[in-house]
């Protein structure tokens, strides 16, 4: 594969929760997007998406080009690849239909085109079996959703995935202002499920246990540990946890009382007794709001901590170039 491709028309195979969201952002970044799904209604709910979305997008500011005009749907797969520099694979989370498909999409794409698999928890080693012709294009583009608010995109490449492609991939996601991460190893889950999923263990095992509500275990983590998630990750709050010592003594400090209190973690098995449990103590805390009203708080928050985060960013910036 040549690098001789500028990514500027991205085709979108599946427009469900995640390809919307994608479609949305692309459109923000000024690039052209071309869209299929064969589901009833696909186009209208997709453009319902898009135009909910663009408020939010419009408030953090839309690359030159961006508009709403530069989506095209189709519901023939050939049509929506033609032309296309970067596929965003969205289809459903089953192993035989993405063999399948990547079978199609090889076939009917040429072999620069990067195919970039949504895929939350399928390995790209199982999926690009089924791109016989050009397996080295194939790589895992999984986004944190809601791709067009949340930055993450966790980037991984299968056995057969060449370094270029992973690069240009990273460097694609970055470019349209992406926090793209390269994993080195092909894990169940990648990284960010699998560290909710640990977290989501023990909320489960404490509510389960009557340690607490799910609105207090919600409120422990939100107001808690939560708020410093969203400025730092969890090694460099270590670091500063180790106070002028930094890391080195964080883990002097606390290495011992820290793998002792992991043997007291619980491992719940969520028997339909126990979801019942979990179902009823979060809707107390839901209480009359509904799933709309929800997403909106949600993304109101979200909307100003990623404000801050990008003025903070411009302010260090600035500084750089000052110091030089």
């Amino acid at each position: 594969m040549t690098d001789i491709k500028t990514i500027r028309r991205i085709a979108i195979v599946g427009t469900g929760v995640i390809g919307a969201s994608w479609t949305a952002q692309f459109l923000a970044k000024g690039l052209q997007v071309v869209a299929t799904d064969i589901a009833p209604g696909a186009e209208i709910a997709l453009r319902k998406f898009v135009k909910a979305a663009w408020p939010a997008l419009e408030r953090l500011g839309l690359s030159p080009g961006a508009s709403q005009s530069n989506l095209k749907f189709t519901a023939d797969l050939a049509e929506a690849l033609a032309g296309a520099d970067l596929v965003q694979e969205n289809g459903p989370e089953r192993l035989d239909f993405k063999q399948k498909l990547y079978g199609q999409l090889d076939e009917l794409l040429p072999p620069d085109v990067i195919i970039a698999s949504s895929s939350s928890g399928i390995k790209m080693s199982e999926i690009q079996t089924g791109a016989a012709s050009y397996p080295e294009r194939c790589v895992i583009g999984h986004p944190f959703n809601p791709p067009h608010l949340i930055p993450l995109v966790e980037v991984v490449g299968g056995t057969k995935t060449s370094e270029e492609t992973i690069r240009r991939t990273i460097e694609f996601y970055k470019s349209i202002g992406k926090k793209a991460i390269r994993i080195n190893k092909e894990m169940p889950g990648h990284v960010a499920n699998r560290l909710q999923g640990a977290l989501a263990r023990e909320v489960y095992y404490l509510i389960a246990e009557d340690v607490l509500s799910a609105s207090d275990v919600d409120d422990a983590l939100s107001w808690g540990p939560g708020l410093r998630w969203g400025i730092m990750g969890n090694m460099m709050l270590n670091h500063l946890a180790g106070g002028p010592g930094g890391i080195e003594h964080f883990f002097q400090q606390f290495a011992g009382p820290m793998t002792t209190s992991w043997k007291t973690f619980g491992s719940p098995v969520l028997t339909p007794e126990i979801q019942k449990k979990l179902v009823d103590s979060v809707h107390v805390e839901v209480g009359a709001r509904t799933i709309e009203e929800l997403e909106a708080e949600r993304d109101e928050i979200l909307l100003g901590l990623l404000e801050l985060r990008t003025k903070r960013s411009e302010i260090v910036s600035r500084y750089k170039v000052a110091a030089e």
